[in-house]
């Protein structure tokens, strides 16, 4: 079951907004570290590409994790800065594109901002 502030950071993206947000866990360091803020916009999932890091649920948990390559159309495959995959999920599970980390840019990510 997704918690509260999870729900909440989902439902703005999908609504258009900007949010921040603080994973915790050790999975993307070190170029996310623990409940380190990143900044999270809505992504164009057509735009996606190998290395982008986004939120997104796979196998019914949620991640802050990279993409790791594509299937098709519509499948992105998603795992951690350690090598490990989660597996393939849908692009409609992809909520959100890390644009910020701790303030910083995230190089290219603007780009696949999803714009109205």
């Amino acid at each position: 079951m997704m918690n509260v502030r999870l729900a909440q950071v989902i439902a703005k993206l999908q609504a258009g907004e900007k949010v921040e947000h603080r994973e915790g866990g050790n999975s993307m360091t070190p170029i996310i570290e623990s409940r380190e803020p990143v900044t999270l916009e809505p992504v164009d999932v057509d735009k996606l590409e190998a290395g982008d890091i986004v939120l997104v649920k796979v196998r019914g948990k949620h991640y802050t994790h990279l993409v790791l390559g594509f299937r098709g159309d519509d499948e992105v495959q998603i795992g951690n800065n350690k090598g490990h995959s989660n597996g393939w999920t849908k692009r409609t599970n992809v909520y959100g594109i890390v644009t910020e980390i701790k303030g910083v840019p995230r190089g290219g990510a603007q780009a696949k901002v999803l714009r109205p």
